[in-house]
Protein backbone atom coordinates (compact mmCIF):
# COMPACT_ATOMS: atom_id res chain seq x y z
CA UNK A 1 0.00 0.00 0.00
CA UNK A 2 1.33 3.39 -0.92
CA UNK A 3 1.75 5.67 2.06
CA UNK A 4 0.78 9.31 1.95
CA UNK A 5 3.35 12.07 2.05
CA UNK A 6 5.15 12.69 5.31
CA UNK A 7 4.26 16.06 6.79
CA UNK A 8 6.76 18.33 8.48
CA UNK A 9 4.95 17.92 11.78
CA UNK A 10 4.88 14.10 11.64
CA UNK A 11 8.62 13.93 10.91
CA UNK A 12 9.48 15.68 14.14
CA UNK A 13 10.18 13.80 17.40
CA UNK A 14 6.92 13.13 19.27
CA UNK A 15 7.91 15.36 22.16
CA UNK A 16 8.20 18.39 19.89
CA UNK A 17 5.10 17.90 17.73
CA UNK A 18 2.11 20.25 18.08
CA UNK A 19 -0.70 18.69 20.10
CA UNK A 20 -4.23 18.56 18.73
CA UNK A 21 -6.70 20.14 21.14
CA UNK A 22 -10.47 20.19 21.31
CA UNK A 23 -12.03 19.75 17.91
CA UNK A 24 -15.41 19.17 16.32
CA UNK A 25 -17.04 19.18 12.94
CA UNK A 26 -20.49 18.98 11.44
CA UNK A 27 -23.05 20.83 9.35
CA UNK A 28 -24.23 24.31 10.29
CA UNK A 29 -27.61 25.92 9.70
CA UNK A 30 -29.62 23.19 8.01
CA UNK A 31 -32.92 24.97 7.40
CA UNK A 32 -35.71 22.40 7.57
CA UNK A 33 -39.42 23.14 7.30
CA UNK A 34 -41.78 20.32 8.28
CA UNK A 35 -45.42 20.49 7.21
CA UNK A 36 -47.74 18.19 9.12
CA UNK A 37 -51.00 17.63 7.25
CA UNK A 38 -53.87 16.99 9.63
CA UNK A 39 -56.49 16.57 6.95
CA UNK A 40 -57.15 19.98 5.47
CA UNK A 41 -55.50 21.69 8.45
CA UNK A 42 -51.71 22.04 8.26
CA UNK A 43 -49.10 22.70 10.94
CA UNK A 44 -45.59 24.08 10.40
CA UNK A 45 -42.31 23.60 12.23
CA UNK A 46 -39.46 25.79 10.91
CA UNK A 47 -36.04 24.94 12.35
CA UNK A 48 -32.44 25.91 11.64
CA UNK A 49 -30.35 22.98 12.88
CA UNK A 50 -26.57 22.93 13.42
CA UNK A 51 -24.77 19.65 14.19
CA UNK A 52 -21.33 19.41 15.83
CA UNK A 53 -19.64 16.03 16.35
CA UNK A 54 -16.49 15.10 18.24
CA UNK A 55 -14.64 11.91 19.14
CA UNK A 56 -11.78 9.87 17.61
CA UNK A 57 -10.77 12.43 15.00
CA UNK A 58 -7.04 12.60 15.52
CA UNK A 59 -6.19 10.73 12.30
CA UNK A 60 -8.13 13.03 10.00
CA UNK A 61 -6.34 16.04 11.47
CA UNK A 62 -2.85 14.56 11.70
CA UNK A 63 -2.68 12.30 8.64
CA UNK A 64 -5.71 13.17 6.56
CA UNK A 65 -7.31 9.74 6.98
CA UNK A 66 -11.08 9.96 6.65
CA UNK A 67 -11.72 6.44 8.00
CA UNK A 68 -13.62 7.78 11.05
CA UNK A 69 -15.34 10.70 9.33
CA UNK A 70 -19.08 10.70 8.85
CA UNK A 71 -19.48 13.30 6.15
CA UNK A 72 -21.09 16.62 6.96
CA UNK A 73 -23.34 15.97 3.99
CA UNK A 74 -24.61 12.85 5.75
CA UNK A 75 -25.35 14.84 8.90
CA UNK A 76 -27.37 17.28 6.79
CA UNK A 77 -29.27 14.42 5.17
CA UNK A 78 -30.00 12.95 8.59
CA UNK A 79 -31.65 16.18 9.71
CA UNK A 80 -34.04 16.10 6.76
CA UNK A 81 -34.68 12.36 6.96
CA UNK A 82 -35.46 12.57 10.68
CA UNK A 83 -37.89 15.41 10.02
CA UNK A 84 -39.82 12.91 7.92
CA UNK A 85 -39.29 9.74 9.95
CA UNK A 86 -39.56 11.14 13.48
CA UNK A 87 -41.51 14.33 12.87
CA UNK A 88 -40.83 17.47 14.89
CA UNK A 89 -42.82 17.60 18.12
CA UNK A 90 -40.50 20.18 19.70
CA UNK A 91 -37.04 21.57 19.01
CA UNK A 92 -35.66 19.84 22.11
CA UNK A 93 -37.11 16.42 21.29
CA UNK A 94 -35.92 16.63 17.69
CA UNK A 95 -32.40 17.51 18.89
CA UNK A 96 -32.44 14.58 21.31
CA UNK A 97 -33.32 12.17 18.49
CA UNK A 98 -30.46 13.50 16.37
CA UNK A 99 -27.84 13.52 19.13
CA UNK A 100 -28.68 9.98 20.22
CA UNK A 101 -28.48 8.76 16.61
CA UNK A 102 -25.04 10.21 15.90
CA UNK A 103 -23.46 8.95 19.13
CA UNK A 104 -24.98 5.46 19.07
CA UNK A 105 -24.62 4.76 15.34
CA UNK A 106 -20.97 5.83 14.88
CA UNK A 107 -18.24 4.24 17.00
CA UNK A 108 -15.85 7.12 16.41
CA UNK A 109 -18.31 9.79 17.55
CA UNK A 110 -18.39 10.21 21.32
CA UNK A 111 -20.27 13.49 21.68
CA UNK A 112 -22.90 15.27 19.66
CA UNK A 113 -24.12 18.83 20.13
CA UNK A 114 -27.25 19.99 18.33
CA UNK A 115 -28.13 23.66 18.22
CA UNK A 116 -31.54 24.73 16.98
CA UNK A 117 -33.30 28.00 16.27
CA UNK A 118 -37.03 27.85 15.70
CA UNK A 119 -38.97 30.43 13.68
CA UNK A 120 -42.63 30.77 14.53
CA UNK A 121 -45.48 30.99 12.03
CA UNK A 122 -48.97 32.21 12.90
CA UNK A 123 -52.05 31.00 11.14
CA UNK A 124 -53.66 33.75 9.03
CA UNK A 125 -57.13 34.55 10.28
CA UNK A 126 -58.73 35.63 7.02
CA UNK A 127 -62.34 36.84 7.43
CA UNK A 128 -64.63 34.60 5.44
CA UNK A 129 -61.72 32.53 4.21
CA UNK A 130 -60.17 29.15 4.86
CA UNK A 131 -56.86 29.76 6.63
CA UNK A 132 -56.13 26.17 7.56
CA UNK A 133 -53.03 26.15 5.35
CA UNK A 134 -52.12 29.86 5.28
CA UNK A 135 -49.49 31.32 7.61
CA UNK A 136 -47.63 34.55 8.33
CA UNK A 137 -44.11 34.60 9.78
CA UNK A 138 -44.41 35.76 13.38
CA UNK A 139 -42.53 38.95 14.12
CA UNK A 140 -41.45 37.96 17.59
CA UNK A 141 -38.54 36.34 19.39
CA UNK A 142 -36.67 33.24 18.19
CA UNK A 143 -36.81 30.03 20.20
CA UNK A 144 -33.48 28.25 20.70
CA UNK A 145 -32.30 24.88 21.95
CA UNK A 146 -28.96 23.16 22.45
CA UNK A 147 -28.82 19.42 23.07
CA UNK A 148 -25.56 17.67 23.97
CA UNK A 149 -25.11 13.91 24.42
CA UNK A 150 -22.01 11.85 25.17
CA UNK A 151 -23.58 8.41 25.20
CA UNK A 152 -24.35 8.58 28.92
CA UNK A 153 -25.61 12.00 29.99
CA UNK A 154 -27.79 14.64 28.39
CA UNK A 155 -27.52 18.39 28.64
CA UNK A 156 -30.50 20.35 27.36
CA UNK A 157 -30.35 24.14 27.23
CA UNK A 158 -33.43 25.91 25.92
CA UNK A 159 -33.80 29.60 25.35
CA UNK A 160 -35.03 32.56 23.38
CA UNK A 161 -33.48 35.61 21.80
CA UNK A 162 -34.62 39.01 20.52
CA UNK A 163 -37.60 39.27 22.89
CA UNK A 164 -38.07 43.05 22.96
CA UNK A 165 -39.83 44.46 26.03
CA UNK A 166 -40.42 47.97 27.39
CA UNK A 167 -41.77 49.60 30.54
CA UNK A 168 -42.78 53.21 29.91
CA UNK A 169 -42.52 54.01 33.64
CA UNK A 170 -41.86 52.19 36.90
CA UNK A 171 -38.09 52.54 36.53
CA UNK A 172 -35.50 54.91 37.97
CA UNK A 173 -31.73 55.14 38.00
CA UNK A 174 -29.91 57.19 40.62
CA UNK A 175 -27.36 56.95 43.39
CA UNK A 176 -24.65 55.68 41.02
CA UNK A 177 -20.93 56.46 41.17
CA UNK A 178 -19.95 59.80 39.70
CA UNK A 179 -16.43 60.49 38.51
CA UNK A 180 -14.70 63.10 36.34
CA UNK A 181 -16.27 61.68 33.18
CA UNK A 182 -19.83 61.18 34.43
CA UNK A 183 -22.41 63.21 32.52
CA UNK A 184 -25.52 61.05 32.94
CA UNK A 185 -28.16 62.72 35.08
CA UNK A 186 -30.10 60.87 37.73
CA UNK A 187 -33.75 60.14 37.02
CA UNK A 188 -36.67 58.88 39.07
CA UNK A 189 -38.82 58.10 36.03
CA UNK A 190 -37.39 56.55 32.89
CA UNK A 191 -38.27 54.23 30.06
CA UNK A 192 -36.75 50.78 30.61
CA UNK A 193 -36.39 48.80 27.40
CA UNK A 194 -34.34 45.74 26.58
CA UNK A 195 -34.04 42.79 24.22
CA UNK A 196 -34.14 39.63 26.29
CA UNK A 197 -31.65 36.93 25.30
CA UNK A 198 -31.85 34.00 27.67
CA UNK A 199 -30.79 30.38 28.04
CA UNK A 200 -31.90 27.95 30.73
CA UNK A 201 -30.53 24.52 31.62
CA UNK A 202 -32.72 21.62 32.64
CA UNK A 203 -32.00 19.23 35.49
CA UNK A 204 -32.95 16.29 33.24
CA UNK A 205 -29.74 14.46 32.35
CA UNK A 206 -30.57 10.78 31.77
CA UNK A 207 -33.16 8.59 30.09
CA UNK A 208 -34.08 6.92 33.38
CA UNK A 209 -36.14 9.99 34.32
CA UNK A 210 -39.13 11.30 32.39
CA UNK A 211 -38.21 14.21 30.15
CA UNK A 212 -39.92 17.55 30.76
CA UNK A 213 -42.79 18.80 28.64
CA UNK A 214 -40.48 20.83 26.42
CA UNK A 215 -43.12 23.03 24.79
CA UNK A 216 -45.03 23.60 28.01
CA UNK A 217 -41.89 24.40 29.98
CA UNK A 218 -40.61 26.83 27.35
CA UNK A 219 -43.92 28.69 27.25
CA UNK A 220 -44.03 28.87 31.05
CA UNK A 221 -40.48 30.23 31.31
CA UNK A 222 -41.25 32.87 28.69
CA UNK A 223 -44.33 33.86 30.67
CA UNK A 224 -42.39 34.17 33.93
CA UNK A 225 -39.73 36.32 32.25
CA UNK A 226 -42.39 38.68 30.91
CA UNK A 227 -44.38 38.82 34.14
CA UNK A 228 -41.29 39.52 36.25
CA UNK A 229 -40.24 42.31 33.89
CA UNK A 230 -43.70 43.87 34.09
CA UNK A 231 -44.17 43.39 37.85
CA UNK A 232 -40.77 44.66 39.04
CA UNK A 233 -40.33 48.30 39.98
CA UNK A 234 -36.82 48.76 38.67
CA UNK A 235 -33.99 50.61 40.38
CA UNK A 236 -31.51 49.12 37.91
CA UNK A 237 -31.57 46.71 34.99
CA UNK A 238 -29.39 44.38 37.10
CA UNK A 239 -32.15 44.18 39.71
CA UNK A 240 -34.75 43.51 37.02
CA UNK A 241 -32.58 40.77 35.51
CA UNK A 242 -32.26 39.02 38.87
CA UNK A 243 -36.01 39.26 39.44
CA UNK A 244 -36.66 37.69 36.04
CA UNK A 245 -34.20 34.84 36.51
CA UNK A 246 -35.24 34.31 40.12
CA UNK A 247 -38.88 33.99 39.19
CA UNK A 248 -38.08 31.26 36.68
CA UNK A 249 -35.99 29.26 39.18
CA UNK A 250 -38.60 29.62 41.91
CA UNK A 251 -41.56 28.57 39.76
CA UNK A 252 -40.04 25.96 37.45
CA UNK A 253 -38.48 23.05 39.38
CA UNK A 254 -37.16 21.47 36.17
CA UNK A 255 -34.81 24.45 35.61
CA UNK A 256 -31.42 24.39 37.34
CA UNK A 257 -29.92 27.55 35.91
CA UNK A 258 -30.88 30.50 33.74
CA UNK A 259 -28.60 33.01 32.08
CA UNK A 260 -29.80 36.36 30.80
CA UNK A 261 -28.17 38.93 28.55
CA UNK A 262 -30.04 42.23 28.55
CA UNK A 263 -28.86 45.13 26.38
CA UNK A 264 -30.19 48.40 27.79
CA UNK A 265 -32.08 50.01 24.93
CA UNK A 266 -31.62 53.60 26.06
CA UNK A 267 -34.46 56.09 25.63
CA UNK A 268 -33.42 59.68 26.26
CA UNK A 269 -35.84 62.57 26.77
CA UNK A 270 -35.65 65.00 23.87
CA UNK A 271 -34.97 68.63 24.80
CA UNK A 272 -37.98 70.47 23.36
CA UNK A 273 -37.29 73.74 25.21
CA UNK A 274 -35.77 75.41 22.11
CA UNK A 275 -39.22 75.08 20.50
CA UNK A 276 -41.06 76.46 23.51
CA UNK A 277 -42.40 73.03 24.41
CA UNK A 278 -42.35 71.14 27.71
CA UNK A 279 -41.42 67.47 27.47
CA UNK A 280 -43.24 65.82 30.38
CA UNK A 281 -41.84 62.32 29.83
CA UNK A 282 -43.61 62.07 26.50
CA UNK A 283 -41.07 62.27 23.67
CA UNK A 284 -37.90 60.18 23.65
CA UNK A 285 -34.94 59.59 21.40
CA UNK A 286 -34.37 55.82 21.07
CA UNK A 287 -30.61 55.24 20.79
CA UNK A 288 -29.63 51.95 19.17
CA UNK A 289 -25.91 52.17 20.06
CA UNK A 290 -23.82 52.20 22.09
CA UNK A 291 -25.85 50.39 24.69
CA UNK A 292 -25.33 49.10 28.20
CA UNK A 293 -25.09 45.30 28.35
CA UNK A 294 -26.17 43.58 31.55
CA UNK A 295 -25.53 39.84 31.91
CA UNK A 296 -25.83 37.39 34.80
CA UNK A 297 -26.72 33.82 35.73
CA UNK A 298 -29.30 32.85 38.34
CA UNK A 299 -28.95 29.38 39.88
CA UNK A 300 -31.06 27.06 41.95
CA UNK A 301 -29.50 26.74 45.45
CA UNK A 302 -26.85 24.02 45.30
CA UNK A 303 -26.69 23.95 41.50
CA UNK A 304 -23.39 24.28 39.69
CA UNK A 305 -23.10 26.69 36.73
CA UNK A 306 -23.06 24.94 33.38
CA UNK A 307 -24.20 27.41 30.74
CA UNK A 308 -21.20 28.89 28.89
CA UNK A 309 -20.84 32.61 29.58
CA UNK A 310 -20.72 33.43 25.89
CA UNK A 311 -23.60 31.17 24.83
CA UNK A 312 -25.99 34.08 24.46
CA UNK A 313 -23.66 35.60 21.88
CA UNK A 314 -23.69 32.58 19.58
Amino acid sequence: MTEGPTTEASSRPAATRPVLGQNQYGKAECHVVRVTRDGATHHIKDLVVSVALSGDMEDVHLSGSNANVLTTDATKNTVFAFAKERGIASAEEFGIHLARHFVTSQRAIHRARIRIEEHAWDRIDAPGGDARHSFVRAGRETRTAQITYDGTAWEVISGLKDLVVLNSTGSEFRGFVKDHYTTLEETDDRVLATEVNSRWRYGWTDDARPAPDWDGSWAAVRGHLLHAFADTYSYSLQQTLHAMGGRVVEHRPEIEEIRLSLPNKHHFLVDLAPFGLKNDHEVYYAADRPYGLIEATVLRPGAEPGIPVDLTCL
